[in-house]
């Protein structure tokens, strides 16, 4: 008889045969930080998850280099009366989020990739990722636009990568030619090329203060469609992306696995925020095992094919791995 079993006999021996490890390196801690306060405010819907003050985001950046994070991706969230239609602070040099990438990279150096969101929603006062055209629709060559000083801006402030994120067509093009026409040739490009029109982004809208009307099914992917991934795939690999995304994880496991197939550049995932929210929910319940979950989860996400994963369990998990 073939006995499969054998292989699973104990920890050690599972251990020795596990196909799929979690590294510190691979996981990328987002963060949000928050213009105007003096104390971190937790996010309701993301227990344990706050919007940071500049100092402690300071210190959530040396934690996670101390943890053996590999990365970490910062999105800023302005003064409410600071948001316009076309999003001004995400090009201001001393908005809010330029002004984090220069205070984490005064923190961690070189020691930590320092990641940076590239879209307009957290700055818009209509909570829309573009600008908008005059019938109230997301203008997508105007955005491209705005996205290209947005881009120079967060290389000035010390982003090592940035991440456009409005899918936007055309988007990872237009950014890499404006970054090497002023010369940072060197800060890379991960290309949220898979973002779906997703249920689970509640909690972050919550994080980031969303001014939000409407919905983004107009620029954000179907759920229902999967071929239409890897045309976005195809596209950003040839407009200069230096690494690509799924996002979210969970629900486009098989995504992931598609475009983990069919590239030879690095493939993130990002668990996001209602991903995390189910699993700290359940657990608070005692419905499930938390720790055992949240390593499952994020197993499951390694296995399906990505080289990085945006959790914000990073740090913790980071900790437990070492």
């Amino acid at each position: 008889m073939v006995r499969p079993r054998r292989l699973r006999t104990t920890p050690a021996m599972r251990r020795m045969v596990a196909e799929h490890r979690l590294h510190p390196a691979e996981l990328i801690l987002p963060v949000f930080v928050r213009e105007g306060i003096t104390e971190p405010v937790e996010i309701s819907s993301m227990p344990g998850v706050y919007q940071h003050t500049r100092e402690t985001l300071r210190k959530a950046a040396a934690d996670a280099v101390a943890a053996g994070v590999g990365g970490i991706m910062i999105f800023g969230v302005p003064e409410e009366d600071k948001k316009d239609a076309v999003g001004s602070p995400g090009t201001d040099p001393d908005g809010i989020l330029q002004v984090a990438l220069r205070d984490v990279r005064a923190e961690v150096g070189d020691d930590l990739v320092v990641m940076s969101d590239l879209c307009l929603d957290e700055f818009t006062d209509h909570g829309h990722c573009g600008v908008l055209d005059e019938r109230g629709r997301v203008d997508n060559d105007a955005t491209l636009e705005r996205y290209a000083e947005m881009a120079c801006v967060q290389a000035e402030a010390g982003a090592h990568v940035l991440g456009p994120s409005g899918m936007m067509d055309g988007q990872v093009a237009f950014v890499r030619r404006a970054l090497d026409e002023a010369g940072h040739q060197d800060v890379s490009l991960l290309a949220y090329t898979a973002k779906y029109a997703s249920a689970f982004y509640g909690p972050f809208r919550e994080a980031v203060g969303s001014s939000l009307t409407g919905d983004r099914k107009t620029y954000q992917q179907d759920p229902a469609n999967g071929r239409e991934s890897m045309r976005e795939l195809a596209l950003d690999l040839a407009e200069g992306a230096d690494m690509v995304m799924v996002k979210p994880a969970l629900p486009y496991l098989d995504v992931l696995r598609r475009v983990a197939d069919a590239v030879d550049v690095p493939v993130a995932a990002y668990q996001i925020s209602g991903e995390y929210a189910m699993v700290e929910a359940a657990a608070e319940r005692g419905w499930i095992e938390r720790d055992r979950a949240i390593m499952e989860t994020l197993t499951g996400i390694k296995r399906a094919g990505a080289n990085m994963i945006l959790t914000y369990w990073a740090t913790e998990v980071a900790r437990r791995l070492s």
